[in-house]
């Protein structure tokens, strides 16, 4: 019996998803969204392409949830982009009111699955789902960490021209300015990147990190990232699949860890077949710590809008 996910949201980042995942035969897929035609016809066009890519995933496109029962794991792309003249706050709200109408239907037929959410802002409508859903904190998580740190690897490894596969990074806290690279924690080869950058350089490549999604934006004026976004969700998907115990930098509900308690951040999970198996705690320094802090208030200051 293959495993099977299911994908909310059939744009850009749904339907790359959908890709990396059947292109590794992960699970069979199903893609679902509230346009007509839009998800069949990328399912359908995936689906064709699996005899080329000699892969034996099963994709499917629907606007019918009950087509996603069952589901081992669902990832909510869902929600809006932000559009001129739209505030922080309406945004929020809109987008909370369409993760209000998701979870709900993805519940009831996937009762068991586990959820991982890519929707905009990340720790808020991650926390949203959570308390929607109510389930385990270790069956909701959210995307970020894993991309922020794909992005400080890229940037690390184009400047000292080495593969990215030596290259190991972690970016704590929210998804957005405040969020936290750690590059006392980041290594070349176990080689600590302290040592082969200058802090002012290094400073700089931080910085492009935490624009990451920005500068893309300013490229493409319309749209935002999805080939990134979209693998960084198939890493997470593939951790959880094959129980691989893998320690990701992901989205996390605290209880006190960190000194955080009640809201989602972003912190070194391990994660297995049961979602989030462990939560990694290490040691910060006091900036290190006061920066998390920082992430995390403007966290709050999200959830306090929508209520969650």
């Amino acid at each position: 019996m293959r495993k099977k996910v299911s994908i909310v949201g059939s744009g850009n980042v749904g339907a790359t998803a959908a890709h990396w995942i059947a292109s590794k035969e992960l699970a069979d897929v199903v893609l679902i969204d509230i346009i007509e035609g839009v998800p069949q016809g990328k399912g359908l066009d995936l689906l064709e392409a699996m005899p080329i890519e000699k892969r034996d995933s099963y994709v499917t496109g629907t606007n019918d949830y009950a087509d996603t029962a069952n589901s081992d794991i669902v990832v909510i792309t869902a929600g809006i982009p932000r559009k001129p003249g739209m505030s922080r706050d309406d945004l929020l709200n809109t987008n909370y009111k369409i993760m209000a109408d998701v979870v709900g239907k993805v519940v009831k037929y996937s009762p068991n699955c586990i959820l991982i959410v890519v929707s905009n802002p990340l720790d808020a409508m991650a926390q949203a789902a959570y308390k929607l859903s109510g389930f385990p904190r270790e069956r909701v998580i959210g995307m970020a960490g894993v991309l922020d740190s794909a992005r400080f690897r890229a940037f690390i490894a184009d400047e000292l021209k080495v593969s990215v596969e030596n290259v190991t990074a972690f970016v704590l806290g929210g998804h957005g300015d405040t969020m936290v690279p750690l590059s006392r924690y980041s290594t070349v080869a176990g080689i600590p990147i302290t040592e082969l950058i200058a802090p002012d350089r290094l400073a700089q490549l931080v910085q492009r990190t935490r624009d990451g999604g920005a500068e893309i934006v300013k490229y493409l004026k319309t749209g935002s990232a999805y080939y990134a976004p979209s693998a960084a969700s198939t890493e997470m998907v593939e951790a959880i699949l094959k129980d691989k115990k893998k320690i990701l930098p992901c989205a996390a509900y605290l209880e006190g860890e960190y000194g955080i308690k009640g809201l989602y951040v972003g912190v070194p999970v391990k994660l297995g077949a049961k979602g989030i198996e462990q939560i990694i705690q290490i040691k910060l320094t006091a900036d290190e710590q006061a920066a998390l802090q920082k992430s995390a208030d403007a966290v709050k200051e999200l959830v306090g809008v929508i209520g969650v």
